[in-house]
């Protein structure tokens, strides 16, 4: 089934305004999601709508939207009021900056959007942009579900990736974790060369298409079990040991990496060696006194 677009508008640097498309880069279907039933008949429940003043349901036509300025005081915001909001990012997103792509800490990363270009003219255009943007991304706007946000947007194959952004205001300082507080200033020197061994035997080639969700086709697992009557064995997960020896726990984890890797080495060596392998090796210890005796 084909994307289909969330947002149109133009992408625009400058002088240069391209048609583009917004698709989200997410699949929300992939989760498992659950409703609420009723546990006594198993009747989905209805979320109602209730006015506790005039003690009856509410149509939808009859809801208007408010905002609550002082305790139980609201300003009420038609259709109308919100049209006269007109920023430009409703239908444009303008490229104000440019930084490096990896400049813009992870932190603030939110949701992430592919751009694509609206029409066969628009395609020229999107390209060129698309390389001369390699290496760099744009920061700028965008008004997406009734709110603004600062987006930041890089080249991605043959496309380019849009992220919405947390505003700095939305980003809590790590000093109000306590926990934090009292972090040891200092460290032993030769635990820390350890860890790095320790880690750096993990090192490698990272491809997020080699990771599953355990737990998603855990529950799928289940759900499947129950629907066709059957009962589904639970294995305990133990809880990892308390580490109190640091330094102890460092080497029996790389003791543990090295003996797993010789492993697969020491299996071969104790297979019994075929017929063909027996033969090749009579025939070369044959072989080599006749080398010496040549010598």
């Amino acid at each position: 089934m084909a994307a289909r677009p969330t947002w149109k508008g133009y992408l625009k640097i400058s002088l240069v305004n391209i048609p583009v498309k917004v698709f989200p880069a997410t699949d929300a279907s992939a989760t498992i999601s659950f409703n609420q039933l009723h546990a006594e008949c198993q009747s989905r429940i209805q979320q109602k709508r209730w006015c506790p003043t005039c003690q009856k349901d509410v149509p939808n036509t009859d809801i208007v939207k408010g905002y609550e300025y002082e305790k139980g005081h609201y300003v009420v915001m038609d259709d109308e009021d919100v049209e006269k909001v007109r920023v430009e990012s409703t239908r444009v997103i303008n490229l104000e900056k440019f930084t490096d792509d990896v400049e813009v800490d992870p932190i603030y990363l939110d949701r992430p959007y592919y751009l694509a270009p609206d029409g066969p003219v628009a395609k020229e255009a999107f390209a060129v942009i698309r390389e001369g943007m390699k290496g760099k991304a744009g920061i700028g706007k965008v008004a997406l579900y009734g709110r603004e946000y600062l987006i930041k947007v890089q080249p991605r194959e043959r496309g380019l990736v849009m992220y919405t952004l947390r505003h700095a205001s939305e980003i809590r300082s790590m000093d109000a974790i306590d926990e934090l507080a009292d972090m040891p200033e200092t460290v032993k020197p030769a635990e820390v060369a350890l860890a790095q061994q320790v880690i750096g035997t993990f090192e490698g080639a990272l491809d997020f298409a080699d990771y599953r969700d355990d737990y998603q086709e855990g529950l799928r697992e289940i759900i499947e079990a129950k629907i066709e009557g059957r009962e589904v064995v639970v294995q305990e997960v133990q809880e990892p040991p308390k580490v109190v020896n640091l330094m102890e726990a460092l080497r029996r984890s790389l003791d543990s990496i090295s003996g797993s890797k010789k492993r697969p080495a020491q299996s071969i060596a104790t297979t019994p060696p075929t017929k063909q392998a027996q033969g090749s090796r009579s025939s070369a210890q044959t072989a080599s006194p006749r080398k010496r005796r040549t010598a």
